[in-house]
């Protein structure tokens, strides 16, 4: 039997770069399944990754390919471009010879990826009515307002 496909969009937010933070995830097809949280004190960058982060340690744990939808190049490329392997060439130096910016969420979430071997990830354009991309993207807004 063919293990399901999970597909899980994510999202992060960020009231001034840097400044307050939000971030979400949700399963499609239907957003049933999700999560959120929220920083005081933080970047865009640093949510767009929390919340990819806190949705592998979520559904890691049980079976099945994951696809991670996200409007995050920074996210995304990471793994469709192999930005990581190159950081641990380099002993987390970026290509410019400069320590790898919030290594402490890349790290434990390219060890997941690494691990499983079954997560995959897409780009989506963000704000052009992707109804789960929406989704999550107000879901990390409101987020925001808990840390406000």
């Amino acid at each position: 039997m063919t293990p399901i496909l999970r597909t899980v969009y994510t999202d992060g937010a960020c009231s001034g770069n840097p400044g307050p933070g939000g971030w979400a995830w949700a399963i499609a097809p239907r957003g049933e399944i999700s999560d959120s949280g929220a920083e005081p004190a933080t970047t865009n960058q640093r949510m767009e990754l929390q919340a990819v982060l806190s949705a592998m340690l979520a559904l890691a744990p049980e079976p099945g390919p994951i696809e991670v939808v996200s409007d995050s190049q920074y996210v995304v490329k990471c793994f469709t471009e192999g930005w990581w392997q190159g950081w641990l060439r380099r002993g987390w130096k970026n290509s410019q010879r400069q320590p790898v910016a919030n290594r402490d969420l890349w790290e434990p979430l390219i060890d997941l990826v690494r691990e499983r071997g079954d997560i995959t990830f897409r780009w989506v354009r963000g704000h052009t009515g992707d109804p789960m991309n929406e989704l999550v993207d107000v879901l990390a807004v409101a987020a925001i307002e808990r840390v406000r």
